[in-house]
């Protein structure tokens, strides 16, 4: 039997048990790449709250994909403003995407490159002519996906834990 995707927007605060426990399981993964990754448990309010007012205030989008009628992946983005204090030539609206997940059962199927296409669309069709996105550097799936979708390394951030 063939599964059927489809991809809805969603007002986050209105799905927030959903979308919550998409981001628990993103968690979980990012703490698997970096052990410094807050447990969700300690962030979920305050993170789902600041997605929450993005979505309201920066004219954010939460994409959610459905696999037969589950929701079994997301991204969301939102637009920053660029001001004058950037070195970049383009000072023009920026799509920033903070945050993506399939889950595990449901990858290899090209839900998440739907969801990311999807996403660049809206804001294409919006002016939106820069988006950006940060990834763990050992993610290597993430790195070749946004390899592949003609993203490119601008910057490196380096950090030191004292």
């Amino acid at each position: 039997m063939d599964k059927h995707v489809e991809i809805k927007p969603v007002i986050i605060s209105e799905n927030y048990k959903e979308i919550s426990a998409m981001m628990h399981e993103l968690h979980l993964h990012e703490h698997s790449l970096f052990d410094k990754t807050a447990s969700w448990s300690d962030i979920e309010d305050s993170y789902m709250r600041h997605i929450i007012k993005m979505q309201q205030e920066c004219d954010g989008t939460c994409l959610v994909a459905y696999l037969d009628g589950v929701a079994t992946g997301f991204i969301f983005g939102y637009v920053e403003d660029q001001d004058d204090s950037r070195i970049e030539v383009y000072l023009g609206k920026e799509l920033y995407v903070s945050d993506g997940y399939v889950a595990k059962e449901a990858r290899e199927q090209g839900i998440y490159k739907t969801l990311n296409s999807e996403l660049e669309q809206i804001y294409v069709k919006k002016g939106v002519r820069r988006i950006c996105r940060f990834t763990l550097v050992n993610n290597t799936r993430a790195r070749m996906f946004l390899d592949g979708e003609g993203y490119t390394v601008t910057r490196l951030l380096y950090e030191k834990w004292l």
